[in-house]
């Protein structure tokens, strides 16, 4: 079984030596929801999602656990 959204996000501030305030500030979150993110007791919104995509620079299917191949449908 693979890392959780959580472990991901932790895994990837402490490769950059950043603490929960650091990564906080830098995507305009407070240290608590970081912190309640990474530990599972808060499901980030998408806009936070995207905010840590960003930040990370990995896609949302890899931080989310999504199979790699997906589809997306033209519309």
């Amino acid at each position: 079984m693979g890392l959780t959204l959580g472990e991901k996000i932790k895994a990837f501030r402490e490769d950059l030596d950043l603490n929960q305030t650091e990564l906080g500030k830098a995507v305009n979150m407070t240290q608590r929801k970081i912190s309640y993110i990474e530990c599972g007791k808060y499901e980030p919104s998408i806009g936070d999602i995207k905010s840590l995509c960003n930040f990370f620079g990995v896609s949302a299917d890899y931080l989310l656990g999504l199979k790699k191949g997906l589809d997306y449908p033209e519309r």
